[in-house]
């Protein structure tokens, strides 16, 4: 190789990842537990996954010395540089999805470029449910649930 032209190598190590002294690898997982918990942080989030995942999630929690799940509904696809996240979320009546959505985006890219050095080139949100108020008191509230039995005809 001539003197003076740049090798393969050094133009490859690029980037706050990549350096002449060593490269830094993240994992999947934790791209997605730095978009759930930037997810739950905007008002407006009332639960993140499908409705099957969300079941299965508060099942698991119940189990002494478990875990929360905060990448539940976020899924990753990383390169060594860039990340494209998806996450599903439950909205919260009366707040507009349009600004979660735009929230949710703002806070993803903002806290995984600055945590992990990578590129977020987009953030896709899939709004799979509205929390309506009268679902809190169907699950728990003062008020018993109905009677199946009187909704018969």
């Amino acid at each position: 190789m001539p003197q003076g032209s740049p090798s393969v190598d050094t133009d490859r190590r690029e980037g706050p990842l990549q350096t002449p002294r060593g490269d830094t690898t993240i994992e999947e997982s934790v791209v997605q537990k730095l978009a759930g918990m930037a997810t739950r942080e905007v008002p407006g989030v009332y639960a993140m996954g499908n409705a099957a995942r969300r079941a299965f999630s508060s099942m698991t929690e119940r189990i002494p010395g478990s875990q929360t799940n905060v990448s539940n509904g976020v899924t990753v696809e990383k390169g060594e540089r860039q990340a494209a996240i998806d996450v599903s979320i439950v909205v919260e009546y009366g707040f507009s999805v349009v600004e979660v959505s735009q929230g949710i985006r703002r806070n993803v890219i903002r806290s995984v470029e600055n945590a992990t050095g990578l590129e977020v080139l987009e953030v896709n949100v899939n709004v799979t449910d509205v929390h309506l108020p009268e679902e809190n008191e169907d699950q728990g509230g003062d008020q018993p649930a109905p009677s199946p039995a009187k909704n018969l005809q």
